[in-house]
Parts: C-alpha cells; structure tokens; sequence
C-alpha cells in the first residue's frame, strides 16, 4: 500500500516539536510548525521577564512560556540528552560540565534545527489560538487558527489533516493550598515565575517542594537570604537530611498561615517569612483544543490517551508528544514522533477505537494498583523503560532498542548519586569515565 502524505501542524518549537517535525518530514508529510515566540527553544529559551501575576492564577495574564531560571543546570548528564543520530556535544565542546547549563541545550537544538533544515518550516510569533475538527463537515481536517505576536498584527485560519501538539508541559503553574494562603500578608510566586537571587536578599524565604527545582532555587538564594526554608510532604528521613547548610531549615507541610506573617507548620513548630515560592509543578494545558468533551485535562491527566499520545475517538490525526514524565525527554520525543509519522503515513496501524480505550481503562486501573494518584497517570516507573521499548518493538527498530539499553544502564547508575546525601552530585558524577569503564565508548549509541 502506498504511504499517505498529510498535512500536519505542530504546535511549538521546543525539543519535542522540532523531533516531530524532523520525523513527519522524513516521512514525506508536508509540516508547519507554530511558534508563539520568535526563536526555537521552547522552556530552553530564557526569557528574563515574568508574568504580572506571580503565581500564575490570573487567566487574562501575559502569558510568559519559559520556567527556566538563570543558574538552571540540568539534573540529567549530556550522555542522556542527544537523539539517536544527533547526540549532545561531548564535553569540552561548550559547557566543560557533564551536567550542562541551559544555554548549552538551546545551542544544541539551534544546531538540530540548522542541521536538518526545520527553520524553514517555522511560523515564529505566531500564537495558536483555536485547534477544532470538523471543518465544512469533515471530521478527518482541523482548524488551526493563529494569531501574530509583536510586530504587525496578523490572524488567520489554515486547515490540516493532523495536528501534533507540542507545547510543552512548564507554563501552566500548580500551587499548594493551605488555610489562609489567600490572605497571607506576605510575598508569594511559583518557581515559574523565579528569575535570579538578588530580589531576596535579606529576606525569610520559605520553598514549598522537594523536586529539583525546590533544591536548586534554595541553594540559589541562600547566599542572599537571610534565612532559607522548605517545607514540603516528605517524611522519608534520608530525604530529610540530604541538605544540612548554614541558614537553611526543613520543615513538614505548611498546617495554616496567618495574617501577621507567621507560617505554622504541621508539627506545630512556626516562623514568620517574608516570601512564599511554590515549587509544586505545573499542569498539562491546552486552551486551544476545541474537542467538544472529547478529550479532558482533569486533575493532570489528559485522557484518555492511548499510550500517551493518541486521543482514542480523535486518532490518529490528533496526537501530543513529550507528554510522559520520569523519563529522558529527548529520546522519549523521538520515538512517539517516529511513531506518530509512521501512523499518519500508514506505515503502522493503530488498533480500534475500542481496543484503544480497553488499553486506556488497563492503564487507569493498574496505576491505581501501584498506589499512583489521579496525578500520576503519565508517569513512568523509573528504571523500568517500558513504555520506551513498548515503542522501539512498534518501530521495529532494533538498533533504537539497543540504545534505549545503554541509556537505562547510565540511568540506573546515575540514580546511586540522585539517592545519595551528596549535595554536589552533579559534579561528583563522571559519566564518561564510568561508560569507558563499562565498556560504552566515548558516544551512544
């Protein structure tokens, strides 16, 4: 059978949308891709400014894309961060660190862009503002409507078989909930809206998380603050006492706060703070899709997805890439954006609408299974790869398996530092020494 040739929109120029448009080309799909700013990049584009609502509850905001901060550094080495032709630059090409600064990552997808030619396909400042099936009667055609940002206004209405939607998952901020947060006297922003250290200096700075972010802000502001806190849900002791530096405390969950300042914490032990952030993660946002309820954004889980990126009753030409957490985004991008292209194209077969959602209704009850909240539903077990290899035997890829391999077998490692008390563990970790030692190479695959 000969393969089918679409036109399809991908929605955003971060990694996972110029990944998508690299395979839909390859494919032999026609593609253009919508970029709300005026560069690629995506969350790896900083951007100095914040929104006027430092939480980010305000829907009539300005929307700013980038979560990044100023001294971000990844959490996961360059042996990790390449695709599977395209890897990372070894080190000494840029970043001399294993565990790389942001402006290394934009640099190298800069370079994928420039190498395989996707600028070209790229609608920069163009902000998409309605995705809808159905035009003049045909279920299988969508409506992506835009509109320009900066510059000359501009909107308009384009039409295509699919749409691949890409626009992340750091934009949309989740806050924690405590009795008398609303009327607090003080400060408050989420990690979203966190820029640079110098604004608190002098000042009771109290982190609401314990995920990477919680930890690389505190150790960003605590030169500057006068005293650093964070207050998180964890009770595992190990945890707990990973971090034992000057003029910084941990705490159990805020238990209420009160209108002269003070925070009481669950153990009843309290402070007054001068500023709140809330480190607690972000929530999947798509106020552009028009699916007349047949997709949903509930609690986090987007659904109901069949393996993550298929809308069961809208598939195959809806689809999201990157939307899986727990997991290497670049090789995660590639392989659902391989998969996605050889769908459109006929190449590979999805099952029935209903096998489709049976598979959806298996994944639901076995997270439950597992203990996993609503919350979870796109996680991923860590070490595990099963979901990767789920993909890979789709493709039929082997060679894309065998690298997926030795990614885990570094992961699995790497994960010995992640768990240990070692508060510089991004420089303690040799990855290349350690791949060498095993038998890798200096590259993977």
């Amino acid at each position: 059978m000969a393969k089918l040739h679409v036109k399809a929109a991908v929605i955003g120029a971060g990694m996972s949308g110029l990944v998508a448009a690299r395979e839909l080309r390859r494919e032999g799909h026609q593609v253009v891709v919508f970029e709300r700013s005026s560069d690629i990049g995506g969350t790896w584009l900083y951007d100095p400014s914040v929104e006027s609502d430092p939480l980010g509850l305000d829907p009539g905001r300005d929307v700013v894309h980038s979560s990044m901060y100023r001294s971000l550094r990844l959490n996961l080495p360059r042996q990790l961060m390449g695709f599977s032709d395209y890897p990372f630059p070894k080190k000494g090409s840029g970043d001399s660190r294993n565990f790389q600064g942001h402006e290394e990552v934009l640099q190298f997808l800069r370079s994928f862009a420039e190498d395989f030619k996707l600028v070209e396909l790229i609608r920069f400042r163009h902000e998409v503002v309605r995705v809808e099936q159905d035009v003049e009667g045909r279920r299988d055609w969508w409506a992506v409507e835009w509109r320009t940002r900066g510059g000359e206004e501009a909107a308009g209405v384009d039409v295509f078989e699919a749409v691949v939607v890409c626009n992340g998952k750091h934009t949309q901020p989740r806050i924690a909930e405590f009795p008398g947060r609303s009327t607090w006297s003080g400060e408050q922003l989420h990690s979203h809206n966190y820029r640079v250290p110098e604004p608190y200096k002098d000042k009771i700075v109290l982190i609401i998380g314990r995920g990477t972010s919680a930890g690389d802000i505190a150790k960003d502001i605590l030169p500057h603050a006068r005293e650093v806190h964070q207050a998180s849900r964890e009770t595992d002791n190990q945890v707990m006492e990973i971090r034992k530096l000057a003029g910084f405390f941990q705490h159990p969950m805020i238990a209420c706060a009160e209108d002269d300042g003070k925070l009481v914490f669950q153990d009843g032990s309290s402070i007054y703070a001068d500023v709140i952030i809330h480190c607690t993660g972000y929530s999947f946002h798509y106020p552009f899709l028009k699916t007349k309820g047949l997709l949903s954004v509930h609690n986090n889980r987007v659904g109901p997805l069949y393996k993550h990126v298929f809308p069961a009753s809208l598939a195959p030409r809806l689809s999201f890439i990157g939307i899986p957490y727990l997991t290497y985004p670049t090789p995660l991008s590639e392989l659902q954006s391989k998969w996605v292209a050889k769908v459109l194209s006929g190449e590979l077969v999805l099952p029935s609408e209903e096998e489709m959602m049976s598979s959806v209704q298996e994944h639901y009850q076995r997270i439950e299974k597992l203990g996993w909240p609503k919350h979870h539903t796109h996680r991923l077990e860590i070490g595990k790869f099963t979901y990767e290899k789920w993909l890979v035997d789709q493709l039929g890829l082997p060679a894309l398996g065998q690298w997926i391999e030795k990614m885990a077998l570094i992961g699995l490692e790497l994960l010995k530092f992640l768990q240990s008390s070692d508060e510089n563990w991004r420089d303690t970790w040799d990855g290349e020494k350690w791949m060498q030692e095993e038998g890798f190479g200096k590259q993977i695959p």
